[in-house]
Order: structure tokens, then C-alpha cells, then sequence
């Protein structure tokens, strides 16, 4: 694949293999950038402005393998957007210690080892997006997604923090608290136990992949270069 042209902006979308980091990645490619998304297997979607890494976030090596390759493909990164996520259901005396592990490994590794890559891109511009996911799940303190919410604690603790880090270089680094979306990440889950968390938010529903896109779009906007370090939860929360 050819590199853009330099006026081309380029986007990193972790987990865009389907959900909302597949709609988050169509999306943006359609208005003009050329994104570069990865996840753990194949893309099950195709765009003339997208490439597609096969790799685990959690994984250090991979992961900055796959920066040099950004870097030598396209010269610059002007927003990642730390989407991948997995979750689980469970009683925290139900939960077996390799699902917490595997699952800080991707939420809060993960998005560590992205950003910092990302910054590192970043620089030489002097400019640059980060936006981390987060979860409602934290601040409504859901019985049986302990280890899910807290991976996410964590990612809004990096958030803040890299947000001072990087702002000497105009980077600015923001968070996403999605309510339940009808994705993988939430069909597991018993209905009842689902009808009782919509129950909890103020709006009382679903969200969308368009709410979505409709943060990201502020955060990524020029006009949002003095906001950093927040985080924007969904749902009313």
C-alpha cells in the first residue's frame, strides 16, 4: 500500500476487527484519513484507506514492531484511539486469577504500551490525539465486573497523568466511558443483569456507535486542543 500523502491524516484504532472499534475505523476512513487498526485476529471489513496489524496490545515486542512499521509506512500519527477491551461477568470470588490477569494485560497494559507509542510518534510534530476507553462500569461500581472496572480505574488514572506528561508536546490525551453498547463485549451477559444496569442510568437504554464517534470527534477536533486529562462518561452517569 502506498503511504498517504503527507497532508493525510493518520489515526491508530485498537480492537478493529468488529464493534465500535470496526464502526470507529470505517467511519474515520471515510472522511479522509487513513487508518491503521489492529486486534488479536483478522478484520472481518475491508477500505481502501485501512491496514490492518494482527497483533495483541498486551504484547510489547508486537506492539512497538508495529509502530516502526507506521512510522516507516506513513512518517506520522495523528491520533490512536486505545478502543481494545475485554470484559467479564463474574463474582470476584468466582473469577480465576489468569481472567484478571488477561484481562488487565489488554485494558491497562495495553492501552499503556499504545500511548506511549504513540506519543513517541507524536513528537516530532508536536501535536497529536490520544483517546483511552474507559467504561460506566467504574463509576456505577457494577457488582460482578470488578476486575473490568478496575482495569478501566486504572486507565483513567493513566489518562490524567499522561495528559500533564505529554502536554509539553500539544498531545492531548482524553477518555471515553461508554454505557453498554450491543457489541460482543456485552452479549454475554445475562439479560436480567443487563436490564438492571440500564435500570441504574439516567437515559435508561443502549447506547450507539454514532454517541460514540460524537466524543471522539470532540476530542480529536482542533478547537479541543485545551481539553486533556477528562473523562467523558456516557449514559448520564
Amino acid at each position: 500500500m502506498n503511504s498517504p500523502p503527507n497532508q493525510q491524516r493518520v489515526m491508530l484504532v485498537t480492537g478493529s476487527r468488529k464493534g465500535i472499534g470496526a464502526y470507529l475505523s470505517q467511519y474515520y476512513a471515510d472522511r479522509g484519513w487513513h487508518v491503521a487498526g489492529c486486534s488479536r485476529s483478522p478484520a472481518e471489513w475491508g477500505h481502501p484507506d485501512y491496514n490492518h496489524y494482527q497483533l495483541d496490545v498486551g504484547d510489547e515486542t508486537a506492539v512497538v514492531a508495529m509502530f516502526a512499521d507506521i512510522r516507516k509506512r506513513y512518517g506520522r500519527l495523528d491520533a490512536a484511539i486505545n478502543n481494545a477491551g475485554i470484559a467479564t461477568m463474574n463474582h470476584v470470588m468466582l473469577t480465576p486469577g489468569a481472567t484478571a490477569e488477561r484481562i488487565f494485560r489488554t485494558n491497562t497494559l495495553g492501552t499503556f504500551l499504545i500511548a506511549r507509542e504513540a506519543a513517541k510518534l507524536m513528537v516530532p510534530r508536536q501535536t497529536g490525539r490520544i483517546v483511552n476507553f474507559s467504561t460506566v462500569a467504574h463509576p456505577l461500581n457494577l457488582e460482578g465486573e470488578a476486575t473490568y472496572a478496575a482495569s478501566k480505574a486504572a486507565v483513567e488514572s493513566l489518562t490524567r497523568i499522561m495528559a500533564r506528561e505529554f502536554s509539553p508536546w500539544n498531545i492531548t490525551v482524553n477518555a471515553i466511558g461508554p454505557t453498554p453498547i450491543d457489541t460482543d463485549l456485552i452479549r454475554g451477559v445475562p439479560a436480567d443483569k443487563m436490564a438492571r444496569l440500564i435500570e441504574r442510568l439516567p437515559n435508561k437504554r443502549l447506547g450507539t456507535f454514532e454517541e460514540v464517534s460524537h466524543v471522539t470527534n470532540f476530542f480529536l477536533a482542533p478547537e479541543s486542543n485545551c481539553i486533556t486529562g477528562q473523562i467523558l462518561y456516557l449514559g448520564g452517569v
